[in-house]
C-alpha cells in the first residue's frame, strides 16, 4: 500500500468519527450486503453457519446488514478524543451482577460473543464502573496493517480501558488485574493459536476454543460473567445485557464446552446481530514456537 493511500483512509475515517450514530448505520447496512454479495466464500461461510445454528434465514440476514454497521460503527468508538465520553447512550441490564462481584473484593471474567456492539462495552464499562474500581483489560491482537496499529492501539487504551496483547506477558498482566479485584474482557469465540485450546461442540460442530478463559477464572478465583451489547434500532445507542452462566467445570474441554453453551444461548437471543461470517469453525493457526500465552503462567 502506497504511503498517501493510509493517510487518506486515515482522513476518511476520522471524519466518519464526526457523523452521528444514526446516519453512520445508514450507510452500514448497505455496505454489509455489498460485501455479502462480493465474495461467494464469506457468503457461503455465512448461510453454512447460520445453518448449523438453527436460525432461520429470515432472521439470519438481517446480520448481513448489521455487519456493515458494525464496521461503520468503529470510526466514532475508536476515533473521538481519548478523554471524551461515548458521544451515543449506553444502558445497562444486570449491571448488579457486576457490583456484586466486586463488592466481594474478586476480579471479574467478562465474555462474550461476537455478538452486537462489542466495542462499546469495554468503553462504557469504564464511563460506568471504572472510577475507583479499576480499569478493564481486554485482550486483543495488534492489526496487521501498521498504518490501523495506532487507531487500534487508541480505541483499547483509554482513561479506565487497558489492553493486554495476546501473549505470554499479556495474560501475566491480564492475572495480575483480576487479583488486585479488576476486571478482564474476552471474546471466548475467536479460534486461538494451536494448542492454546480444545476442541468442543459449538451449535453441534467442533470447534477449537481458547481454554484462557476458563484458566484465568480458576487461577485467579475471579467470578465470571457473559455479556453482549445490543445495537439499538434507528441509531439509538446501545443495551449492554449482562448475566451468569454459572460456575465452570475443572475439565478443560467440559469448561470449553460450557463457555460455548453460554454462547450459543446469548447469541440465540438477537441472531439478527450475530457475525455469521466469521471462521468459527477453521483449523487453528500455527504461531511457532513461544507463542503460547497462559502456558504456565
Amino acid at each position: 500500500m502506497s504511503g498517501a493511500l493510509p493517510l487518506v483512509l486515515i482522513a476518511a475515517l476520522r471524519m466518519l468519527s464526526s457523523w452521528p450514530l444514526r446516519l453512520l448505520h445508514a450507510v452500514g447496512g448497505p455496505l454489509g450486503w455489498l460485501v455479502y454479495l462480493a465474495s461467494p466464500t464469506y457468503r457461503r461461510r455465512f448461510r453454512a453457519n447460520a445453518a448449523q445454528a438453527g436460525v432461520p434465514w429470515p432472521k439470519a440476514r438481517e446480520a448481513i446488514g448489521a455487519a456493515g454497521r458494525m464496521l461503520t460503527e468503529l470510526p466514532t468508538l475508536w476515533l473521538r478524543p481519548v478523554q471524551a465520553p461515548l458521544p451515543v447512550a449506553v444502558g445497562w441490564e444486570g449491571g448488579e451482577l457486576i457490583e456484586q462481584a466486586q463488592a466481594a473484593g474478586r476480579g471479574l471474567v467478562m465474555l462474550t460473543p461476537h455478538l452486537g456492539c462489542f466495542e462499546a462495552i469495554g468503553q462504557s464499562y469504564a464511563q460506568r464502573y471504572g472510577a475507583g474500581r479499576g480499569a478493564m483489560t481486554v485482550l486483543y491482537r495488534p492489526a496487521r496493517k501498521p498504518w490501523l496499529r495506532p487507531l487500534v492501539e487508541q480505541a483499547r487504551r483509554r482513561p479506565g480501558l487497558d489492553a493486554a496483547p495476546a501473549t505470554l506477558a499479556g495474560v501475566r498482566q491480564m492475572l495480575r488485574a483480576l487479583k488486585r479485584g479488576e476486571v478482564v474482557g474476552l471474546l471466548p469465540d475467536q479460534v486461538p493459536p494451536e494448542g492454546l485450546g480444545v476442541w468442543a461442540p459449538f451449535f453441534g460442530k467442533p470447534a477449537y476454543t481458547m481454554t484462557l478463559a476458563a484458566r484465568l477464572v480458576q487461577q485467579s478465583g475471579a467470578a465470571l460473567l457473559v455479556v453482549w451489547g445490543e445495537r439499538l434500532p434507528r441509531g439509538a445507542g446501545y443495551l449492554v445485557r449482562v448475566s451468569d452462566p454459572g460456575a465452570l467445570p475443572a475439565d478443560p474441554v467440559e469448561a470449553a464446552s460450557a463457555i460455548n453453551r453460554a454462547m450459543e444461548r446469548l447469541i440465540l437471543q438477537c441472531p439478527e446481530q450475530y457475525l455469521w461470517g466469521y471462521h468459527r469453525y477453521k483449523q487453528p493457526r500455527r504461531d511457532g514456537p513461544g507463542a503460547a500465552p497462559g502456558e504456565g503462567a
